[in-house]
């Protein structure tokens, strides 16, 4: 690991700093493709899930008879797990539910909100090496609380044209409504624009690759709304002498076996606690199936020495994590101090996994620095808020001679005279 000691200020950006690709011919290959897909449709899904997926698929949707089918593949004790932490996420979320007061802002002006469910969303669920069940019930719990009435589902299948049966019955469960085995940038072409067999979403969902991630931002310019802006996955621990350093190396690599290009980063006030995390890295990497994909993803990441928690805290501000651990012995005092982050886990026995999986609370979050302008998934990612006002003759003369003054100084005379007419008319009436 790369050690970072005592950093001045002025460094910090550099520490905060990314690993970045060359985004230009990235780009021009996910155009390529949703081009294709909205121009030609299933034959184009089809075509690229033979090339990317290498599976010929007959039909994109999966079955009720696959659904059984994947009942059965399931362990109990897997099924017994999905279902806990979907009723944790479930009532974490449920406690989110918006409900709008009407406001009288003046005599006879009453202005109120509604809370509308986003009537058709799209859930992108990763496959692959680490086909992420646990997304479905993130995305799909609260999406069916917040009353989508069309929850639509794609995931890549494997080179059997079958999707991982875990994320049928975390699907099944959540109460997702159509699930389509389609992988990568056809899927966000195929929720973007609508195909014979896909229907088109208003907003999609979830994590993916790069390709995933810059066809959600290209359709986002024009065709569909998307959750958040994100990337590679990432972490940060703040640590001090008093932190376990085998509960804080099993948090930096349950982070790192994401993929080769998540980043993790300790910060910490001792410099014997850094030793202590690396030796245990070592240790428990040999443990790790993953341990290759591990050990490269801890080459973009480094250990930083600080001069105590505050300046630490601070320093994890800069940098904006999407998953945030303080195991330091202050935690409570360092969390009211928490300003850009996307989840927070305080004290030495919240890893990032209870959050990841089965405390209720949701892992699609802000990645990239995006922690300081977004929100991680809610239940109102689902819904939007349609404002109401509602004015009587006793409005109209609360507040017409303002709206007038203010529409007749930004010269739109029509503004001004759309109140106008109704003031004559008040008055002439003398309602």
């Amino acid at each position: 690991m790369k050690i970072i000691e005592y950093p001045a200020q002025s460094v910090w950006e550099e520490i905060a700093e990314r690993p970045h690709r060359s985004q230009q011919e990235l780009q021009a290959t996910v155009q390529t493709v949703l081009d294709d897909i909205r121009a030609n449709g299933d034959e184009a899904v089809r075509r690229y899930e033979f090339k990317f997926d290498h599976v010929q698929l007959s039909d994109l949707q999966v079955s009720e008879v696959e659904m059984d089918e994947a009942e059965r593949m399931v362990s109990p004790q897997l099924k017994e797990a999905i279902e806990l932490a979907h009723q944790n996420i479930e009532r974490f979320h449920a406690a989110q539910r918006f409900e709008g007061k009407p406001v009288e802002t003046q005599k006879g002006v009453v202005c109120w909100q509604k809370a509308v469910a986003i009537e058709r969303v799209g859930l992108y669920i990763p496959g692959g090496t680490a086909p992420l069940f646990s997304t479905v019930l993130m995305l799909a719990t609260p999406a069916r609380i917040a009353g989508c009435r069309d929850i639509v589902l794609c995931s890549p299948p494997n080179s059997e044209g079958r999707l991982n049966p875990a994320i049928l019955v975390a699907a099944r469960v959540a109460g997702v409504s159509r699930i389509y085995k389609i992988g990568g940038v056809q899927a966000i072409g195929a929720m973007a624009y609508g195909t014979e067999s896909v229907p088109r979403v208003y907003k999609i969902f979830g994590p993916g690759n790069q390709f995933v991630m810059a066809a959600k931002q290209a359709v986002s310019l024009h065709d569909a709304a998307i959750d958040m802006p994100a990337g590679p996955s990432e972490v940060a621990v703040i640590a001090d002498d008093k932190s376990n350093p085998q509960f804080v190396a099993a948090d930096l690599l349950s982070q790192a076996e994401h993929g080769i290009d998540s980043q993790v980063i300790l910060i910490s006030t001792s410099r014997s606690l850094l030793a202590r995390v690396e030796q245990e890295l070592d240790i428990q990497l040999s443990q790790l199936p993953r341990a290759e994909m591990a050990r490269k993803a801890l080459d973009n990441s480094r250990f930083v020495l600080v001069h105590d928690t505050d300046e630490a805290i601070a320093l994890s501000n800069a940098y904006a994590p999407e998953h945030l651990i303080i195991a330091t012995e202050d935690y409570e005092r360092l969390a009211s101090k928490v300003v850009n982050a996307g989840s927070v886990f305080l004290g030495p026995y919240s890893c990032e996994s209870a959050g990841d999986y089965a405390s209720g609370t949701n892992h699609t979050l802000p990645t990239s620095g995006y922690a300081r302008a977004y929100s991680g998934v809610s239940l109102d990612s689902f819904i939007r808020k349609i404002t109401f006002q509602n004015l009587s003759a006793d409005g109209i003369r609360s507040i017409g001679s303002a709206v007038e003054t203010m529409a007749s100084a930004e010269m739109l005379d029509a503004h001004a005279h759309a109140m106008t007419y109704r003031l004559t008319r008040i008055n002439a009436k003398n309602l």
